[in-house]
């Protein structure tokens, strides 16, 4: 008698719709999260990522890596190839909701529309590596897996990120 580990066993059959829903609902949030920073639709971005994971599902292998890196890894291509078939490049990232023009300088209202005015002045690379770890948590290794390229790259492309915004913001905003 052979055993199965519980994991293996208790995995989605991905070759089903049901199957396939169950395996990315935990992950669901985290796609939407990085798909909304960016694009005129997010809800566009969000069904290309699927479609693109549906016909790529046989390709997902857990032993390269999380369900929750490799979908997030398709919703940044997907991300990247809305922005190439819309035009708009990086053209605004996350509703800053009711904002007060008028607030004084230093408020979190002006605080937070300069802070995303200099995120649109990164490049596109650097955007995704801060997106990925400071907004959406995840570590160092887990950006790595999303971007596909090495630790040491990413803590290289955060530390140039957090350079570029501390000249672009200024000494106001340490």
């Amino acid at each position: 008698m052979t055993l199965i580990p519980a994991a293996v066993a208790a995995a989605p059959d991905l070759g089903t719709t049901e199957g396939f829903t169950a395996w990315v609902a935990p992950h669901w949030a985290a796609m939407a999260a990085l798909a909304g920073r960016y694009g005129a639709d997010p809800d566009d971005i969000l069904q290309d990522a699927l479609a693109a994971a549906w016909r790529k599902r046989a390709q997902f292998d857990p032993a390269r890596g999380s369900a929750r890196n490799w979908l997030l890894a398709i919703t940044a291509d997907q991300r990247h190839k809305s922005w190439l078939r819309t035009g708009r490049w990086l053209t605004r990232t996350r509703p800053l909701g009711d904002v007060d023009p008028t607030a004084p300088a230093g408020s979190d209202a002006t605080s937070a529309i300069d802070l995303e005015r200099a995120l649109r002045r990164l490049s596109a690379r650097q955007r995704l590596a801060v997106d990925l770890h400071y907004y959406l948590g995840l570590d160092v290794a887990g950006t790595a897996a999303v971007m596909r390229c090495s630790p040491g790259t990413v803590k290289s492309t955060l530390s140039d990120a957090r350079g570029r915004l501390r000249r672009l913001l200024g000494e106001d905003y340490r």
